[in-house]
């Protein structure tokens, strides 16, 4: 597992720097984008949607619902995706769970929650991420979108339970395993008037979206 960021000079990387600065510097954003996309043919990261590829979409998403730093893991598409904080998970193709866990240990320690999300997820916008953001504001530790009543993502974690999500995050499963185990925990927070949380798995997927 290695971390980095972009060392070339220049401009500020608009993934890292945003105008007027972070709007909440100890919520941090993790996007979960390491997979091959076997079904889709592509790996997803790279998958150009609506003039931008949904890595950058998915960091977007989440800087300006109010995360920073946004960490990405990657594994497939390592090679291609430049001038993020960026982390490689050489276990990649175990599944997500291996995803998780790089991704929380690569946290700045002065991060005291983080906004899980998704690379496939086009529709889930930044105004979901803000609501989860501002649950946890009202002492929520965890809280979780939901769509139609239904849990889904993104997903906000407080630091204090970070180590027993890692430790129940196997193969191709991330939080929710601790979601199930701690419903006591979840607060559901209502999204369906801001976003839709349809993933993209095969071409037929990415076809429908884009059609939307």
């Amino acid at each position: 597992m290695t971390r980095g960021t972009s060392g070339a000079s220049g401009p500020p990387d608009p993934w890292i720097h945003g105008a007027g600065g972070p709007a909440e510097p100890l919520t941090a954003g993790l996007l979960l984008a390491a997979g091959a996309g076997s079904r889709l043919g592509t790996p997803k990261a790279l998958v150009e949607f609506r003039g931008e590829r949904l890595v950058d979409r998915g960091v977007r998403t989440l800087r300006e619902g109010g995360c920073h730093p946004v960490v990405v893991v990657l594994g497939a598409a390592t090679a291609q995706v430049r001038g993020a904080v960026t982390v490689r998970n050489p276990r990649w193709r175990t599944g997500m769970g291996s995803s998780l866990r790089a991704g929380l240990a690569a946290l700045p320690d002065d991060a005291e929650r983080v906004v899980i999300a998704l690379v496939d997820q086009p529709f889930v916008g930044p105004e979901a991420v803000r609501r989860l953001v501002r649950a946890a504001r009202q002492g929520a530790s965890v809280a979780v979108a939901a769509y139609g009543g239904a849990p889904r993502n993104p997903v906000l974690i407080a630091r204090e339970h970070f180590g027993r999500v890692a430790a129940m995050a196997t193969g191709d499963v991330g939080a929710r395993p601790f979601l199930r185990a701690h419903p006591e925990l979840v607060v559901a927070v209502a999204c369906d008037d801001v976003g839709d949380p349809a993933d993209i798995d095969t071409p037929a997927d990415l076809s429908a979206l884009r059609e939307r």
